[in-house]
C-alpha cells in the first residue's frame, strides 16, 4: 500500500499497478502546507484533500485519521467526514495531541481506556460495514512493547480491523507483534526510521498483513524538484536533467486530457444532433 501526497502522486500510483493507497498527515503537510506533520492540517482540511485524491484514481484510498481530532464526539464526525471523501479505510492512533510523526522522539500517548473509548465511537459511527478501521499504537516508544501489544490486543477486542504497532525497532520485536497479536498487522517503512526496512516478501514471512511507504513519494519528490531548481538555478535551462523528466504527451496521457478531449467532442456531437433533429 504505497503512499502517495495528492492526486497526481495517486493517479502514479495507479498507473503503476497498486490496488491500494494511503496518503498520511506526513505527506499531506509537506505537500499542502510545507510543514512537518505536528497537527497542523485540520479534519476538514484532511478530508477535502482525500476527496481530491479519491476522485483522481478507481482504487481504494486508506486516510489518516490521527487522534480523532478530539474526544469521541470529534471521532464520530471525523470517520462520517472521511466516509464521505470517498476513502476506503482510514486509522486512529492513541497519541496525545498534538501528534507527531511516529519516528519522532517526544511522543506521548493518551490512557488506554480513552484510546478504547474513541475506537468504539469510531468504530459505531461507520455507516459502510465495509469501511476498514485500524488502531494504531505509539506506546512502544513511550512505555515498551509490552504495553503496545497489551493496548493493541485491547483495541482488536474492541473491533479493530488492522492493527498497527508503531516503531518497532527489531525484527525480533516485529516478529512478537506478529505472533501475540489476534489479528492482521500492517508494517510501517519508513525510509532512515526507527524500524528496519525491509521488502514485502520478507515482512509477509515475519506475519504481516500489509506493508506501506508513507514517505518515500514525498522524499523523492522534495530530492527530484531539489535537483532540478539547483539546475535551473546554475544553468538557466532544463537542459542537465531534461533526461529525468516526463514528456507534454505522456503528463498529459497520466492526467487523462485525451479521455477529457473525447468526452468533450461526444458532448457536442450529441448536442449537434439534438439540434438536427429538432430542426
Amino acid at each position: 500500500m504505497p503512499g502517495v501526497q495528492d492526486a497526481l502522486t495517486a493517479r502514479i500510483a495507479e498507473r503503476a499497478g497498486f490496488q491500494v493507497i494511503t496518503c498520511g498527515g506526513y505527506a499531506a503537510s509537506a505537500a499542502l502546507l510545507g510543514e512537518p506533520d505536528t497537527s497542523q492540517l485540520g479534519m476538514t482540511e484532511m478530508a477535502e484533500h482525500y476527496a481530491r485524491i479519491c476522485a483522481a484514481v478507481d482504487i481504494p484510498v486508506f486516510g489518516d485519521g490521527d487522534t480523532g481530532f478530539g474526544n469521541v464526539t470529534n471521532v464520530a464526525r471525523t470517520i462520517k467526514t472521511y466516509e464521505r471523501s470517498g476513502l476506503a479505510g482510514m486509522f486512529i492512533e492513541d497519541q496525545v495531541f498534538p501528534k507527531r510523526c511516529g519516528h519522532m522522539p517526544g511522543k506521548d500517548v493518551i490512557p488506554v481506556t480513552e484510546m478504547a473509548g474513541k475506537l468504539k465511537a469510531a468504530l459505531d459511527a461507520r455507516s459502510d460495514p465495509d469501511f476498514v478501521i485500524m488502531a494504531r499504537t505509539d506506546a512502544l516508544s513511550v512505555n515498551g512493547l509490552d504495553d503496545a501489544i497489551e493496548r493493541m490486543a485491547l483495541y482488536r477486542e474492541v473491533g479493530a480491523d488492522l492493527l498497527f504497532v508503531e516503531a518497532p525497532g527489531s525484527v525480533d520485536d516485529m516478529r512478537r507483534i506478529c505472533t501475540e497479536l489476534d489479528g492482521p498487522c500492517l508494517a510501517n517503512n519508513i525510509e532512515a526510521g526507527a524500524t528496519p526496512l525491509l521488502p514485502a516478501r520478507e515482512l509477509q514471512e515475519i506475519g504481516y498483513a500489509i506493508m506501506t511507504h508513507p514517505v518515500a513519494v514525498t522524499y523523492a519528490v522534495t530530492k527530484a524538484i531539489s535537483e532540478l531548481m539547483d539546475t535551473l538555478a546554475r544553468d538557466g535551462t532544463t537542459g542537465a536533467v531534461i533526461d529525468r523528466m516526463t514528456t507534454f504527451d505522456d503528463f498529459n496521457d497520466l492526467v487523462g486530457l485525451p479521455g477529457l478531449r473525447g468526452r468533450e467532442q461526444e458532448m457536442m456531437d450529441f448536442a449537434e444532433d439534438v439540434v438536427k433533429r429538432r430542426s
